[in-house]
């Protein structure tokens, strides 16, 4: 198979441009943050699904549309927050980090998510939704990929996903006393909650260069024709900046030449200028966007590039 429209890929992710007006496509009012969000598109819609941090690192979703002619003009859904922390489960505390997608064994729209206690660790579980994307319902009460390796003592979460030859295919966080790495699992199309750990995970603690030396996290999957990209944030010890590797077998990463694609602004008063995390590329109208998290401060919030390379 043809590996030209990866090849492009590399260069589509190193075009990233921030949308003009260099404003949060997702705000809220510090202290509470507006981060960790996903794009779906349906139709000709744009469905974002986000997190509201509120004081104390109590964490709830939140579902807002844009069209795709302009997926920076957002409309939040009166109905917000769409989903809250459970009652006694292991998200008891905390929502965050929905990624949502389309099972085509169903057609029903489900997403892996990050829940927690009041404390560690960090897990992930899975919604399902009917097709309203303000309405998601637990497909089970406990966490999907547990947080019981060495590796993950204090988290097994930020979940992305790519559905390919029936396997639905994550990527997620593993957190722990040492540096944060990340993780591959799988889960049939006909049972998503029936999650198998790559047994070989860690599968990918950065590049070998300084600029990710210092942890690689939450990593976003987008399929190509041959490989699966990942884009991911890497640190040195002092900035998150976007990476972004290609693998086929989730065994063998190869990096783009241009990494790190995306880096915070030089200037001192962008909104997102002292790091840049959640780096999930989506396609609206024929164009490639980047949905991502800038942190400056003490709060993150949710912005939006748009690549200057196209296929042609």
């Amino acid at each position: 198979m043809s590996t030209d429209r990866d090849d492009r890929l590399f260069a589509i992710c190193a075009s990233f441009e921030r949308i003009a007006g260099s404003a949060p496509l997702l705000f809220r009012p510090p202290p509470e943050w507006a981060a960790a969000a996903h794009a779906m598109v349906v139709g000709d819609t744009v469905h974002y699904l986000w997190s509201r941090r509120k004081e104390g690192n109590f964490w709830v979703l939140m579902h807002s549309t844009a069209p795709t002619r302009n997926p920076a003009a957002v409309t939040h859904d009166p109905r917000n927050p769409v989903l809250l922390p459970s009652h006694t489960g292991f998200d008891n505390y905390t929502v965050e980090y929905p990624f949502p997608f389309r099972n085509p064994a169903d057609g029903c729209h489900y997403a892996y998510y990050l829940g927690r206690r009041r404390r560690v660790p960090k897990q992930t579980g899975l919604l399902v939704s009917d097709g309203d994307f303000g309405h998601w319902t637990r497909v089970v009460p406990d966490p999907v990929i547990a947080a019981d390796a060495p590796h993950e003592r204090d988290g097994s979460s930020h979940p992305s996903v790519a559905v390919h030859d029936n396997l639905i295919h994550i990527v997620y966080t593993g957190e722990s006393d040492g540096p944060p790495v990340i993780c591959h699992a799988s889960a049939p199309v006909g049972n998503p909650a029936s999650v198998t750990k790559n047994s070989a995970n860690p599968v990918f603690r950065g590049t070998g260069r300084s600029w990710d030396s210092q942890g690689v996290r939450e990593a976003e999957l987008y399929r190509g024709e041959t490989f699966f990209h990942i884009l991911y944030g890497g640190y040195d010890g002092h900035v998150w900046r976007i990476g972004h590797v290609r693998t086929r077998d989730f065994q063998t990463f190869e990096p783009n030449p241009a990494n790190p694609v995306f880096e915070p602004p030089a200037d001192r008063e962008a909104w997102d200028c002292d790091g840049i995390l959640t780096p999930q590329v989506f396609t609206s109208d024929g164009c490639h966007y980047l949905l991502y998290a800038g942190f400056k401060g003490g709060e993150w919030q949710s912005g939006l590039a748009r690549a200057t390379v196209g296929w042609d």
